[in-house]
């Protein structure tokens, strides 16, 4: 197939570069300090490496199983399915998987490793909310993360976090369970404990900057799609007013449910819960203001403005 009509955004692959390399160097790091723990080079390297291939091969189908979602086909859902293939053959673009997750939040999201296991899927809230041409909008800008592939990246980011996040507490409890012993044994549990200590430590760093590099490109990637897939429909408002309309409703939905898909914030179209008041670093998206600022910039270049 020619080359996809949604065109690379060159400033989202270097930021997605960056992000790899410090990952990667973040995913060292873990792998030193668990050799440090006494844990052999062997299990270190299969626990990472399995760590590593079971979230790029399996997180499409843990993201799926996660927000309870299926696989539709077109006789289950011909509109979705139509909407996709205009928006396929708009983009000049081979068609992901389409499925739909049993709840009523209103979101979207897409996922898969590469466009050949990728999988755009909408919940059954966003449908019976959003008009037809604010349906296509959401599903362009889901189809223009599959493009630029950058949902891969974001699925490895997550793992070096999670990663860190479990070296963090198996060093806390042998920490709390280390030590004992007498005169140089007593010495020695004393230092065994100090290394637990600081490997915890180095742990939760190593985590948290892996959590404001996924962050930062997290919000990144959404303006980016959100361009793209503006631009792909020329209907920049139609993206907008999906946008409002779903902020809005995602007021009525209750906190509980949005807490139990707040996991899934940085794949989500909008986010399930914004934070509030916390600061811009910690967010997944970037503000409805800065999105709908671009949006209406892209609205005036369209129109010569």
């Amino acid at each position: 197939m020619a080359e996809s009509n949604i065109r690379p955004d060159h400033g989202l692959s270097v930021r997605m570069m960056i992000t790899i390399v410090g990952l990667m160097f973040l995913y060292i790091i873990i792998a030193v300090v668990m050799i440090q723990l006494g844990i052999s080079v062997v299990v270190t390297s299969l626990f990472c490496g399995g760590m590593l291939y079971a979230q790029y091969f399996f997180s499409g189908k843990i993201a799926m199983f996660s927000m309870r979602a299926h696989e539709v086909t077109p006789e289950e859902e011909p509109e979705l399915h139509r909407i996709v293939d205009n928006l396929c053959q708009l983009a000049n673009m081979k068609k992901p998987k389409v499925g739909v997750a049993e709840m009523d939040l209103p979101n979207a999201f897409a996922t898969g490793r590469n466009p050949n296991n990728a999988v755009v899927c909408v919940t059954r809230g966003i449908m019976h909310r959003l008009s037809t041409d604010e349906l296509e909008a959401v599903l362009a800008h889901e189809i223009s993360h599959v493009a630029h592939r950058d949902v891969a990246v974001m699925t490895i980011a997550s793992g070096v976090g999670m990663l860190a996040g479990m070296v963090s507490r198996m060093a806390m409890w042998g920490a709390m369970l280390g030590g004992g012993g007498n005169s140089r044994d007593n010495n020695n549990g004393g230092n065994i404990v100090l290394l637990e200590i600081a490997t915890m430590l180095v742990s939760m760093v190593v985590g948290f900057v892996a959590f404001l590099l996924t962050m930062s490109l997290s919000r990144y990637r959404e303006l980016s799609a959100d361009r793209a897939g503006a631009i792909l429909i020329g209907k920049p408002q139609m993206l907008a007013s999906a946008l409002v309309r779903i902020t809005g409703d995602m007021g009525k939905i209750p906190r509980t449910d949005l807490r139990k898909a707040e996991g899934m914030n940085a794949f989500f179209f909008a986010p399930a819960l914004s934070g509030g008041g916390a600061s811009s670093l910690f967010a997944t998206h970037p503000s409805l203001q800065k999105r709908l600022d671009q949006l209406n910039k892209i609205e005036r270049e369209l129109n010569g403005q």
